[in-house]
């Protein structure tokens, strides 16, 4: 009888932790907003910030290759806007 109050314990136990993690995940910390983790990501990705430490060659290398990505991205959308922006002659 105690051996199963137990187990029924740590299960509503383990049951309350995964819906504290669940809630903790899904809603917004205060202070935070969503905007602010939004760049925070970005900047982490352009700092290769996912990347091993241990190889500096595959962090600079990625990111040089993610900065003139993104510095490709930009000429294009000003060529584009320029582009389809003229009226046709």
């Amino acid at each position: 009888m105690a051996n199963h109050q137990k187990s029924e314990d740590e299960a509503r136990l383990e049951e309350s932790r995964r819906i504290l993690r669940g809630v903790d995940r899904d809603s917004e910390t205060v202070g935070r907003s969503t905007l602010a983790r939004t760049a925070q990501q970005a900047s982490d990705h352009m700092l290769a910030e996912d990347k091993s430490s241990d190889d500096s060659i595959e962090v600079w290398g990625t990111r040089i290759g993610r900065i003139l990505s993104l510095i490709a991205f930009v000429a294009l959308a000003i060529w584009l806007f320029n582009f389809l922006g003229r009226p046709a002659s």
